[in-house]
């Protein structure tokens, strides 16, 4: 059965008699499992409110495009970041046209430029209007570019001519909505994935970690289960929600997680290794609180073992994706934990980037293979996560032909 749990889905109603369906559209939307937030241009104000779509999606109706309350003032880069979908209905004769010739002259069509999600327009006009050549030439433009189109329908227009230019059922546009993302690329697929940081105890009160929110891990989880896959997430400790379906194990030090991952490892057909594991731990953990005294300590420390790379040597190992987070020379040292620990695959990000990475909703990254790569760009953590398992997909299909 269709659906769109974990997806966030940008409704855009521009101006038109049709708009009074948005309603019944946001409600179907979520009735599948989106989170739906709405932009209205003016025109559409006209013929349906935004507090009735405000009750509707639980959200706040975004109009302008300068937007004072928005994170730097820059509410449209949000809201593109923010979507999996951006669904326009009704798309009006000039909303196509604007978007076939680049406008950006209002928030929706400015949206629909800075977004990379997939674009999904319900037209709704006269029937006259939909078969005018210039309309007709709009859409074969817009399709040329990758958006999709759901309708018109075929009926009575509200102007009383009888012909093509309905706007579809509100039930029929959320079902194509739901087609659009493929939701089997790893069905049947069992996934292991680390998460958060390792704790490494000092004594009973004290302790060695890092900054690690455990977001990226968690949102990869989401992922794999909505690509169809049994899912174990193997977790540090974070303050974070287990995933709708993922089977959740718990952990402090980095031996625990690699106990933990070991013993899963017969039931294992991809393992993801997200976790950021302390490389080293002490070497004597101290019953006892620690008492200040000397000016100066020394620590000694031991290596923890490599998590990953035991994984990746491990006989009939699974398709094994690491992780690099690099201050520097990102791309140099990730080449080279792929190559010297042998994995399948590994994604290099930038940790010392402003407004990605640790404790941060939002990533990018460039993930490599052998023999390849891809860049991707600053989103949420969710967006990249499912282009990482999309990938991942890709190249065990790749591997096996």
């Amino acid at each position: 059965m269709a659906h769109l749990f974990n997806r966030n889905v940008l409704l855009g109603i521009s101006g038109g008699i049709a708009a009074y369906k948005s309603a019944e559209l946001v409600r179907q939307l979520r009735e599948l499992g989106a989170e739906v937030r709405v932009i209205m241009t003016r025109g559409a104000q006209e013929f349906i409110t935004p507090l009735t779509l405000q009750a509707l999606s639980g959200k706040p109706v975004h109009t302008e495009l300068l937007d004072a309350e928005a994170e730097l003032g820059m509410g449209h880069i949000e809201l593109a970041r923010w979507a999996d979908l951006l669904l326009v209905a009704p798309a009006t004769a000039d909303l196509l046209a604007r978007l076939a010739a680049g406008r950006a002259d209002d928030l929706l069509t400015t949206v629909a430029l800075a977004t990379a999600a997939p674009r999904l327009l319900a037209p709704a006009m006269n029937q006259q209007m939909w078969n005018d050549p210039a309309t007709l030439a709009n859409v074969a433009t817009l399709q040329q570019r990758g958006m999709h189109f759901v309708g018109p329908a075929a009926g009575v227009q509200a102007c009383g001519d009888v012909g093509p230019g309905r706007m579809e059922e509100p039930a029929a546009i959320a079902q194509h909505a739901a087609a659009l993302f493929d939701s089997g690329l790893l069905a049947g697929q069992r996934v292991v994935i680390t998460a958060g940081p390792t704790r490494e105890a000092l004594d009973p009160v004290r302790y060695i970690s890092n900054h690690s929110s455990g977001r990226m891990g968690f949102a990869l989880a989401r992922a794999a289960v909505d690509a169809g896959a049994r899912t174990t997430l193997v977790s540090g400790p974070v303050q974070l929600a287990t995933p709708a379906h993922v089977r959740r194990v718990d952990v402090e030090s980095a031996q625990q997680m690699l106990d933990q991952c070991l013993e899963l490892l017969p039931e294992c057909d991809i393992f993801i290794a997200c976790a950021a594991v302390a490389d080293y731990r002490p070497a004597t953990f101290a019953s006892q609180k620690i008492k200040k005294g000397a000016e100066r300590s020394s620590l000694e420390l031991v290596r923890n073992p490599d998590i990953v790379a035991t994984v990746a040597a491990s006989s009939a190992a699974p398709f094994t994706v690491g992780f690099a987070a690099e201050t520097s020379k990102l791309l140099e040292y990730a080449q080279a934990k792929m190559e010297n620990k042998q994995l399948d695959m590994i994604v290099a990000n930038d940790v010392a980037g402003a407004g990605i990475g640790f404790n941060s909703d939002e990533n990018a990254a460039t993930v490599l293979w052998p023999g390849g790569s891809e860049v991707l760009e600053q989103a949420s953590k969710l967006n990249i996560a499912r282009r990482i398992i999309a990938l991942i997909a890709k190249q065990m299909k790749n591997s096996s032909e």
